[in-house]
């Protein structure tokens, strides 16, 4: 039986994610030493500044929307040539920016704390921006929250639409929700994520993967790089079980650089 050329890229993406976190997680690797290499090389290259993130904390949630309105207007005004927006939550939000992928301009609108519904309402500060990709990872503080899987797929939907409407151009790439640490997590709110099992987030993504395919999305399956033998959050991936280490994001990077290469 002859595999259609989108199931056979697909599956030749996730095999060399596959390999890419196994080599970063198991060898003795110099991320110090990667970092100044990768920074020395590509230093002619455009990458957007983030203001720190420790003054974004101290914000309200309007006052942060508020920030990236305006720097989403300033980017506007710039109009660089290849533009990525990294939409989300905190896992977003605290991604290192010297670490996101050279060769693009990046947009970091994460909110530390955000649900879907939040992040689609403030779409519209996006109306300005002409971004060749938007990259989504939102779900886990919905779940935090109680809110119900189908609640979440219609606001993803929602956001989707939009995204495709007002950016008909962008690729939009949701990227799967990634699993927790479960008993070993020393997050503060440790006893809310034992009451998520992963193996529903992991059907969660099934059906944001399908929901991609409906309309026209990528996905982008993170959850299987990130987990461990029992489902878990590698805790050589974590800082408490819900957030990510430096380590964490180096895997979240090579996944970026391997999907582009491959599938945008």
């Amino acid at each position: 039986m002859t595999l259609p050329v989108w199931a056979a890229l697909s599956l030749a993406t996730n095999a060399i994610l596959s390999v890419t976190v196994s080599l970063l997680l198991f060898r003795n690797y110099d991320w110090q030493g990667a970092m100044e290499a990768e920074a020395a090389a590509t230093s002619d290259l455009s990458v957007s500044p983030v203001k720190a993130v420790g003054e974004r904390q101290k914000l309200s949630y309007e006052e942060w929307v508020e920030v990236l309105g305006q720097e989403a207007q300033a980017m506007a005004e710039t109009d660089p040539e290849r533009l990525t927006i990294l939409a989300g939550d905190s896992i977003s939000l605290w991604f290192p920016p010297e670490l996101l992928p050279p060769g693009t301009t990046w947009l970091n609108q994460g909110i530390s704390g955000e649900v879907s519904d939040g992040l689609y309402r403030r779409l519209k500060l996006w109306d300005d921006l002409d971004p060749d990709a938007v990259f989504v990872m939102i779900g886990i503080n919905d779940l935090l929250r109680g809110t119900d899987d189908g609640t979440i797929l219609d606001n993803y939907w929602r956001i989707v639409r939009d995204i495709r409407e007002h950016h008909p151009e962008a690729k939009v790439v949701i990227q799967s929700i990634l699993p927790h640490g479960g008993e070993e997590a020393t997050w503060e709110g440790r006893d809310r994520l034992l009451e998520i099992p992963n193996d529903r987030i992991q059907d969660l993504n099934r059906e944001l993967k399908s929901l991609a395919d409906a309309e026209g999305a990528k996905y982008l399956d993170l959850f299987s790089l990130f987990a461990d033998e029992n489902g878990k959050l590698h805790p050589e991936l974590t800082t408490d079980g819900l957030h990510l280490n430096e380590r964490g994001y180096w895997v979240w990077r090579s996944a970026l650089q391997v999907y582009d290469r491959l599938e945008l």
